[in-house]
């Protein structure tokens, strides 16, 4: 067993709201380091567990692609609550070149922020902050254990392990299908005047249209959805949120959505969901088990297009290709995919007729795969009843504050979750406003 409690100097003593065991961190991205931070900054202990050596920026603050923006502005970036302008401050300090609030910085950038705010921290809190690199595979009472089989005991385990690559499709054995597009140089076989079949018309399909523009690509890109949904831009300054009336929060969801459209009508959509970002949170937890699957299969493709919005400059390359004719959006539902020996055939349904499309490749920009059942350390959390699915399968079940919830239904006092796999709870637990300020929350807990 590793021994990974703070050391005391003689004379300190430990105050009565912390323990000489730290708390178990599994997942060493933005959640997971930033919780860590926090922690640390309230004088607890953390153990944080990554499997490389990349601790803080996590899978989407690793880009080295500067093409690749934040989808929220600068000025609403800080990684902590209480110091709203901390990133901008960062970038005017090391980056001035990027340093607008008002603008959109290149993921690369906020990545290393985090990075240098956690070492910040550990600097001025030294040995409170722990990096064990390594596989947790396994978690066993308030344990964590690795794949060597170290066992990294705390007093409490959050699971922050972030976004799983996407699953909808195997890889071929030719490599003519591309599973996972953020495995490192996944993209580099192809060539510049292949065509592409892109499953998914969301925020992971464009950023693999600006990786391959960046690498001097100029064919063409068939991108498919269900309903063939882009992502909408930002305007080019922050939009004030629009008043809501009682009727747009409470009653029928179909009622709710007419308030909200004649709101948009007046206001514009990007008004509208300012106005219901700050209540978010609160609408979901609110809503019944009929109410969250009525909106899960009516209404979720119109709420991530115009909640999850991109950069203008980022709009503007996506219209320009759609005008030179590289970029088709079809809307359908896939009945097969045929790879061969050097294209992938798919094919699909739409407005009742069968079509045929077929290029190069096929890259699968469906999203992350959050799947409680088949991912191995929840999985086996559920087999053994110490966790289990919420009624709609979204991920595992949850208390308010982020506890996992027991097959039985009572609480594992020990047990949490934090950033995109406790969507069933949260629902809105992927941008970093959101995920911050479920970091206090969780501190709140953590240190009561």
């Amino acid at each position: 067993m590793i021994d990974l409690s703070p050391r005391l100097g003689r004379g300190e003593a430990m105050n009565d709201a912390a323990s000489p065991l730290p708390v178990v961190i599994v997942g060493g991205g933005f959640s997971g380091a930033m919780l860590a931070a926090r922690l640390a900054e309230r004088g607890q202990a953390s153990a944080l567990i990554e499997r490389g050596d990349a601790f803080g920026p996590g899978v989407a603050y690793s880009t080295p692609n500067d093409a690749h923006r934040l989808n929220v502005r600068a000025e609403r970036m800080s990684a902590v609550v209480d110091r709203p302008a901390d990133f901008v401050d960062w970038l005017t300090a090391r980056h001035p070149g990027q340093a607008d609030a008002n603008g959109f910085a290149p993921r690369r950038l906020y990545g290393l922020y985090v990075r240098d705010r956690l070492a910040a921290v550990e600097a001025t809190h030294p040995g409170l902050i722990r990096r064990v690199t390594g596989a947790a595979i396994a978690v066993e009472g308030r344990s964590a254990i690795l794949s060597t089989g170290e066992r990294i005991e705390g007093r409490a385990v959050v699971l922050a392990t972030g976004n799983p690559a996407p699953r909808t499709t195997p890889a071929g054995e030719d490599g003519r299908i591309i599973a996972n597009p953020w495995t490192p140089d996944a993209l580099t076989p192809i060539r510049p005047d292949d065509n592409v079949l892109i499953l998914g018309t969301g925020l992971t399909m464009v950023d693999v249209l600006l990786t391959l523009s960046s690498q001097g690509w100029r064919g063409r890109a068939t991108a498919m959805s269900r309903r063939g949904l882009l992502p909408r831009a930002h305007g080019e300054h922050h939009d004030a949120p629009v008043a809501l009336p009682p009727e747009a929060l409470t009653g029928p969801l179909s009622r709710r959505l007419a308030v909200a459209r004649r709101l948009a009508r007046t206001h514009g959509w990007r008004r509208v969901m300012e106005g219901y970002r700050p209540i978010t949170l609160e609408l979901w937890q609110a809503a019944t088990e009929a109410e969250r699957a009525r909106f899960l299969r009516r209404l979720r493709p119109w709420w991530d297009v115009h909640r999850h919005r991109i950069a203008p400059e980022i709009a503007a390359e996506l219209d320009q290709l759609i005008h030179e004719d590289r970029l088709t959006v079809r809307a359908g539902r896939v009945l097969g995919i045929e790879p061969s020996a050097d294209r992938v055939t798919v094919r699909l349904t739409a407005n009742h007729a069968e079509q045929t499309l077929s290029a190069s490749w096929l890259i699968d920009c469906t999203g992350p795969g959050h799947d409680a059942a088949t991912t191995p350390l929840t999985a086996a959390l559920i087999a053994e009843g110490r966790a289990r699915l919420d009624p709609l399968r979204l991920g595992l079940d949850l208390d308010p504050d982020g506890r996992v919830r027991r097959a039985d239904g009572t609480l594992d006092p020990d047990l949490y979750l934090l950033g995109p796999p406790a969507r069933a709870a949260f629902w809105e637990t992927i941008a970093v406003p959101d995920i911050r300020q479920r970091i206090e929350q969780l501190i709140q807990t953590l240190t009561a």
